[in-house]
């Protein structure tokens, strides 16, 4: 059943996007900011933690995941540091997802053979 509920509420965060995509003039750069922003809000509003346990990986693999985990390590952060922590949480909590990110570029500039167009 946990399949299910991810398909689906992964699916509609998709469904979202190419509503989005398609009916406005917003550029996907500004979609993804927008998804990672919406993430942030949620999470620090407490409302991202109930949709992860219901949906699982649906709700946590696509950006509002990580914005909701950026927030969570920015509050975790800042009970243990202070405020020090506002600049410390966000990076320890997203490093994993960034490190992948840089990592999974240079690994295709590598095998790709980009050229002028």
């Amino acid at each position: 059943m946990i399949f299910l509920k991810a398909f689906i509420v992964g699916g509609l965060i998709c469904v979202v996007g190419q509503i989005l995509i398609d009916k406005t003039k917003l550029t996907p750069g500004r979609i993804l900011v927008l998804y990672v922003v919406t993430g942030v809000v949620l999470g620090a509003l407490g409302v991202f933690e109930p949709l992860e346990k219901f949906a699982g990986s649906g709700a946590t693999v696509p950006l509002l995941g990580f914005g909701a985990n950026l927030a969570k390590g920015t509050a975790e952060a800042i009970a243990e540091q202070g405020w020090m922590g506002i600049l410390t949480g966000p990076l320890t909590a997203g490093a994993g997802g960034i490190t992948v990110a840089i990592v999974s570029a240079l690994i295709m500039s590598l095998i790709s053979k980009p050229g002028a167009k």
